[in-house]
């Protein structure tokens, strides 16, 4: 029996339903999903590794990668000790080495320190205001003669001017810490998107052939009836906007912003083949995994597809629906999926 383990990422955009291939992964043996859908977004989010990335290898200087240093270190601490923010505690979520090892990780980045400063660090904060009055006093009664301690926000400066091929193997080892420090040295794991559709053209840098990224599309007209008429009813936060034509626009533009990218690491699939081609597409997702398909052992206990065919064709369920998804079909055609029957839905099957 193959056993080779991987990581396993779903990801998708936004309410394209990548939790299928968690529900589909929870049901193979030796895959470990026990981080349910957690959201890990310490690669992809703002001052998040991939920004300190951009900032360190392009268009680099002294003071651009104090700052970026200093930005990533202060994000990584508030996922790492935040513990009501559903994205951080970290500490619980990953490890409780995850803080150590990421003060490492910028030990290893960080290649001069010094007592210099910028006018970033001379960003008046709250904090300092007592300090700056109190400075302010001092010259005043010393007629200038004494200045008082120079208040800056942090010191002392962080630079790098590190090369790309030394930054992608430092952080390929701080990743790959994380993954293990989670569990990764004893089973495959699922990490809900770990990655994005909008970064994975950086997938080869960062990762040994072990990552598979499982990108799912959904039919827009689907996406929009269920932003519009379900997850908005339910307080969920999902971005799209409810005017049909401003949901076009948008998706169309999200969609652009992604970079093509010719992987083995990447496999792209449509929601709708999960459901109504699923014996074939299962079949691929353990091809290209090169698993033997007898570790599918709780076939369909998690997903099934008899039951999320009702999440797909929401657009037929009424006229309103009929008239704002002929727009989309117009307008987003490429992006459509097409279906090979009609279903009939009922009041209370979407879930």
């Amino acid at each position: 029996m193959k056993n080779e383990k991987k990581v396993i990422v779903p990801t998708g955009y936004m309410g394209s339903g990548s939790s299928a291939i968690t529900d589909l992964m929870s049901e193979i043996e030796g895959v470990d999903v026990s981080r349910g859908t957690f959201e890990y977004v310490f690669l992809h989010c703002p001052n998040g590794v991939f920004d300190l990335e951009d900032k360190l290898l392009i268009g680099n200087n002294a003071v651009r990668s104090d700052e970026a240093l200093h930005s990533f270190s202060k994000t990584m601490k508030q996922l790492y000790d935040k513990k009501y923010w559903w994205v951080g505690h970290y500490n619980k979520n990953v490890g409780v080495e995850f803080w150590n090892t990421t003060q490492k990780y910028l030990e290893q980045l960080i290649e001069y320190k010094n007592d210099y400063y910028w006018y970033y660090q001379e960003n008046v904060t709250p904090r300092m205001v007592p300090k700056l009055i109190w400075n302010r006093v001092l010259r005043m009664i010393s007629r200038g003669k004494i200045q008082g301690e120079k208040v800056l926000a942090h010191e002392p400066m962080w630079v790098s001017f590190i090369t790309p091929e030394r930054f992608y193997s430092i952080t390929q080892n701080y990743i790959y810490d994380v993954l293990n420090m989670m569990g990764y040295d004893k089973d495959s794991m699922v990490l809900d998107q770990l990655l994005l559709p909008f970064n994975l053209f950086r997938i080869e840098k960062y990762f040994k052939e072990d990552v598979f990224v499982v990108v799912v599309e959904r039919d827009p007209r689907d996406v929009f009836v269920s932003n519009k008429y379900y997850w908005s009813k339910q307080d969920g936060v999902v971005p799209y906007p409810t005017d049909v034509k401003k949901f076009c626009e948008y998706y169309k533009s999200m969609r652009k912003m992604e970079k093509e990218i010719d992987s083995s690491q990447v496999y792209r699939v449509k929601f709708e083949d999960l459901i109504y081609r699923y014996d074939e597409t299962v079949d691929d997702i353990f091809k290209r995994l090169d698993w033997d398909k007898c570790r599918h052992v709780r076939r369909k206990e998690n997903f099934n597809p008899e039951r999320s065919i009702y999440n797909t064709q929401l657009f037929l369920k009424n006229d309103k629906c009929k008239e704002e998804c002929a727009v989309i079909e117009a307008k987003l055609k490429e992006y459509l999926y097409d279906f090979p029957y009609e279903i009939e839905h009922t009041g209370h099957d979407v879930f």
